[in-house]
């Protein structure tokens, strides 16, 4: 058996996208070759390691305790790296961090870019995921930050402050909701929606609490950041759900109506989390520190 360290990467990306093309797309790999490879582990095991359909792949038993090792392995090369890193002039290696759609499109853009410019031998694998979907792959070492939502369960995580925010109604100035001061989610369902692309985080979630409550969201246009959902809604698309601190920006030069959304869920406290600070890598520490201070 004779697994090499692009061998274990590849697995880990195929197991956590749920399937061998989206993991080829993470590993920088052509489909055609992650194939081979993970065809050639399975020879040299003598055992399946995914189990393939056609809604994707997932890991057999032997394919689980694969990925267990495979993320051990993988964080101390990439600890190796750091440590050798350091001899060639400074912090080297890579960082995985998991965000939710609200802290990834609002608050970490500046400080990453702020970072990467201090480290310049450092990069970062950012992805967008639901926070209760973040909370578990921080616990299985599938990443090694997490931001999220402060209101799911973290038992076990080390957990700092971030930032606060909530999400409010944003819509046209002549809209028959515009002049609401408050307004629930279960009130607008039966409005034009502008939203993001189906696979952010924050559609999945909005999405999944209108089906719960019976009626699917009523998208017309899905776009790629919350800015260009308040031009979308200004131009009298539909109505859109956007963290305040965005809607407060946009209304100062855009002609729109700003309404509270009278939910629990709408309130954000965005926490960090770790598995734990001191099995970070000193790049990850070093960066924990500066969201922590921010």
């Amino acid at each position: 058996m004779h697994f090499d360290l692009v061998d274990l990467g590849l697995f880990r990306h195929v197991a956590e996208a749920g399937s061998i093309t989206a993991g080829a797309e993470r590993a920088h790999l052509a489909l055609a070759a992650a194939s081979t490879r993970i065809r050639a582990m399975e020879e040299s095991l003598g055992a399946k390691l995914l189990l393939r359909s056609r809604s994707g792949a997932k890991p057999t038993p032997a394919g689980r305790a694969l990925l267990i090792h495979a993320r051990a392995m993988l964080a101390q090369a990439e600890r190796l790296r750091e440590d050798l890193g350091a001899f060639a002039g400074g912090l080297a290696g890579e960082i995985r961090i998991l965000s939710n759609t609200n802290a990834l499109t609002e608050f970490l853009p500046d400080l990453l870019g702020a970072f990467l410019a201090e480290h310049p031998n450092l990069s970062i694998d950012l992805e967008e995921r639901l926070s209760d979907e973040i909370v578990g792959l921080v616990a299985e070492g599938a990443a090694e930050i997490g931001i999220v939502a402060g209101t799911v369960d973290m038992t076990g995580l080390e957990v700092h402050p971030f930032r606060s925010d909530r999400f409010v109604v944003v819509a046209p100035a002549r809209h028959p909701v515009a002049g609401c001061t408050s307004i629930t989610f279960a009130e607008v369902l039966e409005q034009d929606f502008v939203g993001l692309d189906r696979a952010s985080a924050l559609q999945r979630f909005l999405s999944g609490k209108a089906a719960r409550a019976g009626r699917p969201l009523r998208l017309r246009v899905q776009l790629r950041s919350f800015d260009a959902v308040c031009r979308m809604v200004e131009a009298g698309v539909g109505i859109g759900i956007v963290p305040e601190t965005t809607a407060r920006l946009a209304a100062k030069t855009s002609i729109l109506s700003v309404i509270e959304l009278n939910e629990s869920w709408a309130a954000r406290e965005l926490v960090i989390c770790v598995k734990s600070s001191r099995a970070l890598t000193p790049s990850a520490r070093s960066l924990v520190e500066l969201l922590r201070a921010s």
